[in-house]
């Protein structure tokens, strides 16, 4: 396994140790007022997702390789645009380093559908933000034990080598 690959899954799977509140809020305008649009770690997925994959850019560019993301997001439709734009693409088998989306579901705090998004670390384990539960970043079952689809797994080459 390359060092770059190493530390990105590091960083992954460091960032559900302990508490973490760093992607509970992000404040919008909305309704003539302003909002927490992740609703206080409620709908903080796809900004825990696409901050990871920002955060390697550096990484990236000093091996001279293209950057994962064009910036930081905070939903899931939005996060998989970009990651498409910057050559991620769909795989049909879960890899260590994958970032997968789940099926829509009821969450948050609004209780909408919503896709859910995070990172597969292997042995059937996957991290993402504990939207219905802790609202930090949390392992899990990479199916949450058989209760929820996995409907997009996607792949960038940088993770090949």
């Amino acid at each position: 396994m390359s060092l770059f690959k190493e530390n990105y899954l590091a960083m992954v799977r460091n960032a559900a140790e302990g508490e973490n509140h760093m992607f509970r809020t992000y404040f919008v305008e909305a309704d003539g007022g302003k909002i927490n649009a992740l609703a206080d770690g409620g709908l903080s997925c796809a900004a825990f997702v696409s901050a990871v994959l920002y955060l390697q850019n550096p990484a990236l560019q000093s091996a001279g390789k293209a950057p994962w993301l064009t910036s930081t997001h905070a939903n899931v439709g939005s996060t998989e645009k970009d990651m498409e734009r910057n050559g991620w693409r769909q795989i049909e088998e879960l890899r260590d380093g994958a970032v997968i989306t789940w099926e829509q579901k009821p969450g948050g705090s609004d209780g909408k559908m919503h896709w859910h998004q995070g990172f597969y670390i292997g042995g059937d384990r996957a991290v993402s933000n504990g939207s219905n539960s802790t609202l930090m970043p949390e392992e899990h079952h990479a199916t949450y034990g058989g209760n929820r689809k996995i409907e997009r797994i996607w792949w960038h080459p940088a993770l090949d080598d």
